[in-house]
């Protein structure tokens, strides 16, 4: 009797929403849910894993890969390249095994287009000023990088609409648990459509907050 293929969940948030370490959570608690580690050609931060964390590539290596149609999805994202090997995923989903894709919108379109059934998850930030602080806290970019980023977050925010559900990650517990109910039961509480009433009011506020 041959497994069941495992199904693609994609996760993208801005940087510094949380998503990170939402899905590491999410990895110990359910063994049934992998991650698909993407390729990048930024460099290594400390505590980093090479293979764990992403594969760390050259650029040129990297360009290689996609002129061999080696990618489900790619984007430069911060002036650094980063891809989802289609072996990978391949590998993970004939073992019977959900994927957890963490990227970014344009990265999921392209998932979306590419595998239709998969099914696209969107983080908000309760605030830019939460996010401004969590940046800040991670102690990773300078103040430059990190208002970049926040410059970064309000473009990504843009495109909710295209996600199929939409979580805020105010208290971690509560966004861990929504995202158990999306994978493994029944997430139409969730469903962009149903959050978006109640969500209009941060989005709005979220797209027109002030950076400074």
């Amino acid at each position: 009797m041959s497994l069941q293929r495992g199904q693609v969940y994609v996760i993208s948030a801005p940087s510094g929403t949380g998503k990170t370490s939402l899905v590491k959570a999410l990895l110990e608690r359910n063994s049934t849910v992998q991650v698909c580690v993407s390729h990048t050609t930024r460099k290594i931060r400390p505590g980093e894993i090479d293979g764990l964390n992403y594969f760390f590539i050259s650029r040129q290596n990297f360009k290689k890969m996609l002129s061999d149609d080696q990618f489900i999805e790619s984007a430069e994202v911060f002036g650094h390249l980063y891809g989802t090997s289609k072996r990978e995923a391949n590998q993970i989903l004939s073992s019977g095994r959900h994927i957890i894709l963490e990227i970014d919108w344009q990265g999921a379109l392209q998932v979306k287009a590419s595998m239709p059934n998969s099914q696209m998850i969107f983080i908000l930030p309760p605030s830019l000023a939460t996010l401004r602080q969590r940046l800040v806290n991670r102690n990773q970019d300078d103040r430059n990088t990190v208002e970049r980023r926040l410059t970064g977050a309000i473009e990504e925010i843009r495109h909710h609409h295209r996600f199929d559900f939409l979580l805020v990650n105010n208290l971690f517990d509560t966004t861990l648990q929504a995202l158990e109910q999306i994978l493994f039961s029944d997430g139409s509480t969730f469903s962009h459509d149903a959050q978006l009433t109640e969500l209009a009011p941060l989005i709005n506020q979220l797209l027109v907050e002030p950076l400074n």
